[in-house]
């Protein structure tokens, strides 16, 4: 289980985030795929470098920090955010259910920290040290609220490289406290497994979410992704990148001083990375955009081909849609332009079961009543604007949060081939397979490979995909805009130059 804004070494055992543009607003995080549930053990985390931010505002405060620690399979990837995630991070503080508290020292390149967890005291005692030196006590956690839950290590990073070490080293960075042990040291009998992801790309989802803004696309999803957590769905969409963009767990647009529709802008950009990124790993999905233009589904969609592709049409009736926008509005203080939304409605088409999908589901309105009320759309939209013509580009589709009017849907930025050959790691981070963390095997040579490590022991330490799969025709060049990861298919190593200062 990991975010997809994340690379590592072949080895896995170092990860780097994203940090160009937007990217570096974002956290990355990665739960292990092994948990315990008794004893006492321990992993070690060495940060490496702070990545160069530069382009970052001089107002963005604290822009390298690491968050280290443990949670439950069931909570999401934001490390201390939730109940049952339990982080200290590089600031001092530590961190659960977004409550943040002064713990510790501060810590940052160069300095190694142990999490430490003993399941053996009650209650059960989460505790760290740095380079060394016992902190103390973190957390004390009474068991009967775990309901015999696993806890799982967990790591969460923005702009900081790091390494970590399960036991693999033949010497740890420090010793361990007496009576620990190192995780890959607890028997594979007494490890528990987390999800486990499709083992083939058939098998793997893509929802697609199609209409208006405000129709209730992100509440369906939501939904969707909670009554199925064996899926571990994947949430692509603008306000999904917007909220791993936290600062001490509160929303970016309380904590960003510079203009709204510039960051939507960038996380824009962030999000048609994302796809691009998905398309190659064995993942369930779920694209929460607009999604009305016929030309954008297909763009959109074409690089999940072999996927199990579904639309989800949510199209209520008016006098709900209405409704719906001034709830949305009196809750979250959301104004969706007029202009935007008439644009949307004079090219609103609906999607249909064949080569892009395999199946359409429609959630509110049946088929042909949807039928009836999008001719209704598409009339209503030209008649307020008789110049306006017929689009083939999904201009809104990724301007859920916010909708600045910026075209940043179309295929620009990132260079063909990504992150480069082989870029991601062979072992990889997320749910998966492979030994190691991982990530992306992007080797060009198309296919998915799978390989499904032994467990610790082979260094399969983290829920990770292990895909190669190639960069097609109908992947955009984004080059214009990050010329420094246009690498090719001829390229080789961890993920080519990143053009960043080391």
């Amino acid at each position: 289980n990991c975010d997809l804004n994340l690379r590592v070494d072949a080895n896995g055992i170092k990860a780097q985030p994203l940090s160009v543009e937007g990217f570096a607003f974002m956290w990355a995080g990665a739960r292990a795929m092994f948990g315990i549930k008794t004893g006492k053990v321990a992993y070690e985390v060495k940060l490496l470098e702070n990545l160069n931010v530069d382009h970052l505002p001089s107002e963005e405060s604290n822009p390298h920090v690491l968050r280290v620690g443990w949670s439950t399979d069931s909570t999401s990837l934001q490390l201390g955010e939730e109940p049952f995630s339990y982080g200290f991070g590089g600031t001092g503080k530590a961190s659960t259910n977004c409550e943040f508290i002064d713990y510790g020292q501060t810590f940052t390149q160069g300095d190694v920290i142990t999490a430490y967890l003993d399941l053996e005291s009650e209650p059960a005692i989460i505790s760290y040290s740095k380079n060394g030196e016992d902190l103390g006590t973190c957390y004390e956690i009474e068991k009967a609220t775990l309901e015999e839950k696993a806890i799982y290590p967990h790591i969460l990073t923005k702009n900081t490289e790091y390494e970590c070490n399960f036991g693999k080293r033949e010497e740890p960075f420090f010793p361990l406290k007496e009576g620990y042990m190192f995780v890959e040291a607890v028997p594979q009998e007494e490890r528990v497994r987390g999800a486990v992801p499709p083992a083939k790309k058939e098998d793997c989802e893509m929802i697609m979410m199609v209409g208006l803004p405000g129709a209730g696309k992100t509440t369906w999803a939501t939904k969707h992704a909670e009554s199925n957590p064996d899926k571990k769905f994947n949430m692509l969409g603008t306000n999904n990148v917007i909220d791993k963009m936290k600062v001490m767990g509160l929303p970016r647009k309380r904590n960003y001083t510079g203009r709204w529709d510039v960051l939507i802008d960038m996380a824009t950009k962030c999000l048609n990375r994302a796809i691009e990124i998905a398309a190659r790993k064995k993942r369930n999905y779920i694209l929460d955009q607009t999604n009305v233009y016929g030309s954008a589904r297909r763009r959109k969609m074409q690089p999940f081909e072999g996927f199990q592709r579904k639309a989800v049409v949510i199209l209520p009736s008016d006098e709900d849609f209405k409704s719906r926008i001034a709830q949305r509005e009196k809750e979250e203080g959301k104004d969706i332009p007029e202009k935007a939304v008439l644009d949307m409605k004079a090219n609103f088409t609906l999607p249909e079961e064949g080569q892009l999908f395999d199946a359409v589901e429609f959630v509110d309105l049946n088929k042909e009543e949807a039928e009836k009320l999008t001719e209704v759309y598409r009339k209503e939209g030209l008649a307020a604007n008789p110049e306006r013509r017929w689009r083939g580009s999904d201009r809104w589709s990724g301007m859920n949060s916010g909708y600045s009017g910026s075209n940043w849907g179309k295929n620009q930025g990132w260079g063909n081939q990504g992150w480069g050959n082989q870029g991601w790691g062979n072992q990889g981070w997320g749910q998966g397979y492979g030994g190691g963390w991982g990530g992306y095997n992007q080797s060009g040579s198309g296919g998915y490979n799978q390989g499904w490590g032994s467990g610790w022991g082979n260094q399969n330490y983290w829920q990770g995909y292990q895909g190669s799969g190639s960069s097609t025709s109908s992947v955009p060049d984004y080059s214009q805009w990050y010329g420094q990861y246009n690498n090719t298919n001829n390229s080789s190593g961890t993920g080519g130059s990143s053009g960043q200062s080391k």
